[in-house]
């Protein structure tokens, strides 16, 4: 008899600078944003790590837990379209890294930082992920770089790594990018991070109104900023605390 479904434990959460999906790299590695996972009980166990040190990488899997549009309309559809396409051209959906799947389950390869224990839990550093913040993780396994490195592969329509733009601040962004340095909520490494998150374009790709202001969440902060084709200005800087 087939199987139709299965249950999988959920053995930890993400902790992500990005609070929601607008903004997230469209894959790991774009941007070296440090995250970390809290490993639930009883996964947190540190013998479970036991050796992961001498991996320099690790496969993520996780789910996508926030496709609302999903959870409303479970109907099977064959085909999606891409955003890197222009939102324009339809492809099957096993052909893309869609989160709208009929198994809502994600790939990540991120690069293994350090593990933390404080008091029962335990947190799992990494860079380069491209989980939403409270993202539900369902295993982790080391990257085996002779096997999983294939240099030759082919990738279609995502080849080439997007372009990277320039990064500009506005002379009342920069004062309020300066105010928050001045008080601590902001550090450099969060700054550096936004700015490596804004330089790849966060926008679909078919968006390319250089007039509209955009809107994006990123840590605690609200991030305002319009695009062209050389560059994306930042034009306001929130905390999110004192907008609410």
């Amino acid at each position: 008899m087939m199987m139709t479904s299965v249950n999988l434990p959920i053995i930890g959460i993400m902790h992500s600078p990005y609070g929601e999906k607008f903004g997230i790299p469209r894959q790991p590695n774009l941007v070296q944003v440090e995250s970390y996972i809290e490993m639930c009980e009883p996964y947190n166990d540190i013998l479970a790590f036991e050796g992961i040190e001498a991996f320099s990488h690790l496969w993520l899997i996780w789910q996508f837990h926030d496709n609302k549009n999903q959870q409303d309309d479970e109907r099977f559809r064959p085909q999606v379209r891409p955003p890197r396409l222009g939102g324009n051209k339809k492809i099957g959906i096993f052909a893309t890294r869609s989160m709208y799947r009929p198994a809502p389950i994600g790939l990540s390869v991120v690069q293994f930082k350090h593990i933390e224990k404080i008091g029962k839990k335990l947190r799992i550093y990494v860079n380069g992920s491209d989980l939403l913040n409270g993202t539900p993780i369902l295993d982790i396994k080391p990257y085996i770089q002779y096997s999983d490195a294939i240099v030759s592969a082919q990738s279609s329509y995502a080849q080439d790594e997007p372009i990277r733009k320039s990064v500009l601040w506005t002379g009342v962004a920069c004062e309020q990018r300066q105010k928050f340095l001045d008080q601590k909520k902001l550090t450099t490494q969060i700054l550096n991070e936004l700015e490596q998150v804004l330089a790849f374009d966060p926008r679909p790709a078919y968006q390319n109104d250089v007039n509209r202001i955009y809107k994006m969440k990123f840590d605690q902060f609200d991030i305002h900023f319009k695009v062209n084709d050389q560059n994306v200005e930042v034009v306001g800087f929130f905390d999110q605390e004192s907008e609410s």
